[in-house]
């Protein structure tokens, strides 16, 4: 059977455009619920991404963050020169209860609480104090960080 003997046949014709017909209907409502569901789905990203932007912000850039293993945006790894005025943080040394763990290296200081201590072109500059610190830190021989 052709294509043209198809239409000829009224009653195979009126099938095909009722079948044409239920298509479109079902696909409209399909469309409908999906568009539905992507206007849904949009409302629910955009928030928690904006929810998200307001907690970005909300972080303190100033003193310890703990996520970025940072102090006042300087990395807390690298290369250290211990000096007696004009620090950039003040450290106390303690046995119980640190901010940071320290593990000092002779090369390559490039993980959180690595630090290797140098008189030359240091990352950052510390000065040891017994009271007001700015960070408290505490030596280990392994595992160095922020706990």
């Amino acid at each position: 059977m052709r294509l043209s003997d198809f239409f000829r046949q009224p009653y195979l014709f009126l099938f095909f455009i009722k079948i044409t017909y239920l298509c479109y209907k079902s696909f409209s409502i399909i469309m409908k619920r999906l568009t539905s569901f992507i206007l849904i789905f949009c409302i629910f990203f955009c928030q928690s991404v904006l929810s998200e932007n307001q907690t970005k912000k909300s972080t303190p850039e100033k003193g310890l963050n703990k996520e970025k293993c940072t102090y006042n945006k300087i990395p807390l790894k690298g290369r250290v020169k211990i000096v007696n005025s004009f620090p950039d943080f003040k450290v106390q040394v303690v046995n119980s209860f640190p901010d940071i763990e320290v593990k000092t290296v002779n090369s390559f200081p490039n993980r959180c609480g690595e630090w290797q201590f140098v008189e030359n072109f240091p990352d950052f500059t510390i000065q040891f104090v017994e009271s007001f610190p700015d960070v408290k830190i505490k030596f280990v021989e392994s595992f160095p960080g922020i706990k």
